[in-house]
């Protein structure tokens, strides 16, 4: 009797632990996490989901930075076709500093200048922003890879960023472009610092040379073919492009270099060169028999002459800016940026600072697109409209996406 009531009490609690098991394992608490592999079976399908990520720029009434966007207050247009904003939100940023250390021929190109307006611009970006510095003359040269370390990027401006001969504007673009690889999309920029003309340096031209390269459209930013790739690579990098540009400095200052010249610093008080007229013909104030300084003349003032052909040519590089201005104007508007023209160095630091603040506070929109990206070729380009759905606020966004870059 003792041996069958142990027996059951024994065969009981086997079977209490078996349920016990039993159960543990039906809630999945003790199982093991199948591998993919054992997870997948001959009918699951793997669903991908497309997202398109714009860089917005939201200023309100008072055209200060709005702190306040939200999905329903963008309205975007892809192809004219309404999307569906998913979401707004801000993300890190990668900057790339694109620094031109050549253009010598103008006058205002300073690298001292050019060196203070990227430190300020490494400042006043937020912390964990990804930065690259890059220069070019002749040639691009990387100073420093990308890295979150502010203090890496002000030594590399500091230290590395050098005077040089030349100005390769185009290829420069496309080698930032490249850049981006590396980089996670939908924040990217590029801080350009230029005046956009392109010059062939590293070579001692007659002013008559210069003069008839600078006539010509192939040294405004690489030319039409030269432009027409890095806006291609640029657009395919979902890069921003902001232009601090040193056009409406540079033609001032041969302004007032030329006015100086004319004038010189020996003009006797009262007369015709100390008052800044124009004058034709011969100077009353001095004796016709003097030289007033023709063609090899003497230095006036700042060792400025009157050469006609030293005239000629700094002539056609002010024309020469005029229409890089232009293109630069073009590239920024396409890509979602700003051209800003300080007319001093001041200025020229101080809106480099206005540029940091202004991818600081910027957001990225997304949504999917109705029209799936698998449906058109890898090269296809989308027209974007971002326009905004709250009265008071402004947007300003890039014009369009390769369709390559969003896969």
């Amino acid at each position: 009797m003792f041996y069958r009531r142990s027996s059951f009490i024994f065969v009981s609690a086997v079977l209490i632990c078996l349920a016990a098991v039993g159960s543990r394992a039906q809630s999945g608490r003790v199982l093991p996490i199948p591998t993919p592999a054992e997870r997948e079976g001959p009918d699951q399908v793997t669903v991908f989901t497309e997202e398109v990520r714009v860089p917005v720029f939201a200023r309100d009434q008072y055209d200060r930075s709005d702190p306040t966007l939200e999905p329903l207050d963008v309205l975007v247009l892809e192809d004219n076709v309404p999307q569906q904003v998913r979401s707004v939100r801000r993300t890190p940023a990668s900057v790339l500093l694109l620094v031109s250390v050549g253009g010598e021929l103008n006058p205002a190109l300073s690298l001292k200048v050019s060196r203070a307006a990227a430190l300020g611009v490494v400042a006043a970006l937020r912390e964990g922003d990804s930065l690259a510095v890059m220069q070019f003359d002749n040639r691009v040269e990387l100073l420093q890879g990308w890295t979150t370390d502010k203090g890496e990027a002000q030594r590399a401006v500091r230290n590395k960023l050098r005077a040089g001969s030349g100005a390769r504007t185009a290829e420069a673009l496309q080698k930032a472009a490249a850049l981006f690889t590396e980089q996670s999309p939908g924040n990217r920029h590029i801080v350009l610092i230029t005046d956009g003309v392109d010059t062939p340096g590293g070579q001692q031209s007659k002013p008559a040379e210069l003069t008839r390269i600078l006539s010509s459209d192939a040294m405004i930013l690489g030319g039409r073919n030269g432009l027409a790739e890095a806006m291609r690579q640029l657009q395919a990098a979902q890069a921003t492009v902001h232009v601090v540009s040193y056009t409406a400095f540079g033609r001032r200052e041969i302004k007032e270099r030329e006015k100086r010249a004319l004038l010189g610093t020996s003009a006797p008080p009262g007369s015709v060169r100390a008052s800044g007229i124009a004058t034709a013909g011969i100077d009353p104030t001095v004796p016709p028999t003097v030289n007033r300084g023709g063609a090899g003349g003497p230095s006036r003032g700042d060792g400025i002459t009157f050469d006609s052909g030293v005239k000629k040519m700094r002539k056609a590089y002010g024309k020469a800016m005029e229409r890089s201005e232009q293109q630069l104007k073009a590239l920024a508007a396409e890509t979602g940026g700003r051209l800003f023209l300080p007319a001093s160095a001041a200025e020229l630091v101080e809106q480099g600072v206005e540029v940091a603040r202004e991818i600081a506070t910027q957001y990225v929109v997304t949504y999917t697109p109705k029209r799936p990206l698998a449906d058109g070729p890898a090269t296809e380009y989308r027209r974007l409209t971002v326009l905004p759905r709250r009265s008071g606020l402004t947007l300003r966004a890039r014009r369009g996406y390769v369709t390559a870059a969003m896969r």
